[in-house]
């Protein structure tokens, strides 16, 4: 598993389609954004706030995928690898917190 390939793959759509990558606070802004409408694509399924007259209902997944999206962008223009990045989690999470849960 390897989030490496994911990461080539923005950053050839982003060096091919754009004039390069938002600054760090605007991809911010974007993220917040993303996750507010994975927040309302989420609550529209699962929660008490339904879809308004007319309004389609969100798509989890799709939302989700647009979060994921931006979060590699901003990896990216911090030249942040990700397979470092997740595979200092999962050590924290197995030794730090290994009996944290239990």
């Amino acid at each position: 598993m390897s989030f490496e390939p994911m990461q080539q793959q923005v950053d050839d759509w982003i060096t091919s389609h754009t004039h390069g990558y938002f600054p760090p606070l605007m991809m911010m802004a974007r993220l917040t954004e993303e996750l507010g409408e994975l927040a309302r694509a989420v609550s529209h399924k699962h929660g008490d706030k339904k879809p308004k007259p007319g309004e389609k209902e969100g798509d989890v997944a799709e939302e989700l995928a647009d979060l994921i999206f931006v979060a590699v962008c901003l990896a990216n223009s911090e030249g942040i690898r990700l397979d470092d990045a997740w595979k200092g989690l999962m050590e924290k999470l197995y030794v730090r917190d290994a009996k944290r849960w239990k």
